[in-house]
């Protein structure tokens, strides 16, 4: 997250469903919804609010598919058979 010019680690928000950043260029909501029931929690926090304010990055956000604005770019990751290390990422914009 250098490129934003944050310096600070960037570490998932498990416990708090939503870590927010201040960039130069516009705020980054980065939520984890694996703890959620599902879309009525997350629309019961006001999380879909937070689509229109700026980048949302969501972890499991296959749980609120349904609710996802109707374009956004889906990132998978995998890990690399031969270097356990190692991450595949997979990009592909979605349009519903």
């Amino acid at each position: 997250m250098t490129y934003f010019g944050l310096q600070n680690e960037i570490s998932s928000p498990t416990f708090t469903i939503v870590n927010e950043y201040q960039t130069e260029q516009f705020p980054i909501y980065h939520f984890d919804v694996y703890r959620l029931e599902g879309v009525d929690e997350f629309l019961a926090i006001g999380g879909d609010e937070y689509f229109e304010k700026g980048v949302s990055i969501i972890e499991w956000g296959e749980m609120i598919e349904d609710i996802l604005p109707s374009q956004y770019t889906k990132i998978t990751f995998s890990r690399d058979l031969v270097n356990e290390n190692r991450r595949i990422l997979k990009m592909e914009k979605v349009r519903k």
